[in-house]
C-alpha cells in the first residue's frame, strides 16, 4: 500500500491513498490501533474518497514519518453488527438503471439486496452516507439534469457509490427505491444511523420487487 501524507495547517495531516480500498483499509486500521491506545492522540479521523485527515496531532511530521513504516492489512470484514434498511424499489430512475445493468426491471432490488455495503466516507449532507460495494461493472452516471427536489429516504446510485437521502434536498443521483428509515436525527445518539465502516444490507419490502 502507497500513502502520500501531507501537512495541513499546524496539527493535522493528509493522507492520501491510491483508491478507495486503500481509503477503507487505512481507516480501518487507525480505529483499531486508536481502540487498541497505539494510535498517537488525534482529535478527528475523517475518511473520503480516497484520502483520510487527522486533525489534532501534536507532532504531525513525526507521525507522518511513522505512517511509512506501518503495515497496513487489507479491509477485512469486522464482527460489528449489519444495518438493515428497509426499501421499496420502485423509484423513478428504475428501468434506466436495469438499462444499464442490462437486467429486467425486477432483477434490480434482487441485485442490489444481494450486495453487503460498506460506508466509505460520509458527506453532502448530515447523515448521508457513501455507500460501497457494488462492482465496478454496475457504475451508473449520475443525472444529465439533477433534480431540484429528491424525497427524503431516496435510495440513489452514482458511479461506484449507493447512498440514502436523509433529507429533501436537490441531487442528481440515480434513483431506484425510497425507505422509511431516519437517517439523520439530531435528538437521538448517534444523529447519524451511518457512519464510516458502518455495514449496510438493504431489504426489499414485501411487493418492491
Amino acid at each position: 500500500m502507497s500513502l502520500r501524507a501531507l501537512p495541513v495547517g499546524e496539527r493535522a495531516l493528509l493522507v492520501e491513498l491510491a483508491d478507495g480500498a486503500e481509503a477503507g483499509a487505512f481507516h480501518a486500521e487507525l480505529l483499531r490501533r486508536r481502540a487498541a491506545g497505539t494510535l498517537p492522540a488525534v482529535r478527528e479521523i475523517v475518511p473520503a474518497a480516497c484520502t483520510v485527515l487527522l486533525d489534532g496531532l501534536d507532532t504531525p511530521r513525526r507521525f507522518a514519518q511513522e505512517l511509512a513504516r506501518w503495515e497496513i492489512p487489507p479491509l477485512a470484514r469486522r464482527d460489528e453488527r449489519v444495518v438493515e434498511i428497509p426499501v421499496r424499489y420502485d423509484g423513478p430512475d428504475l428501468a434506466e438503471v436495469a438499462a444499464v445493468w442490462k437486467v429486467a426491471e425486477e432483477e434490480v432490488a434482487a441485485m442490489h439486496t444481494a450486495v453487503e455495503f460498506r460506508v466509505a466516507f460520509c458527506g453532502f449532507a448530515p447523515g448521508f452516507g457513501y455507500l460501497t460495494g457494488l462492482p465496478e461493472r454496475y457504475a451508473v452516471p449520475r443525472r444529465a439534469t439533477p433534480r431540484t427536489s429528491v424525497p427524503a429516504g431516496s435510495l440513489g446510485l452514482a458511479g461506484p457509490y449507493t447512498g440514502v437521502y436523509p433529507r429533501s434536498s436537490p441531487g442528481g443521483w440515480r434513483l431506484i427505491g425510497r425507505t422509511e428509515r431516519e437517517l439523520w436525527n439530531p435528538e437521538r445518539e448517534p444523529a447519524a444511523l451511518l457512519s464510516p465502516g458502518t455495514r449496510v444490507r438493504f431489504v426489499a419490502e414485501t411487493g418492491a420487487e
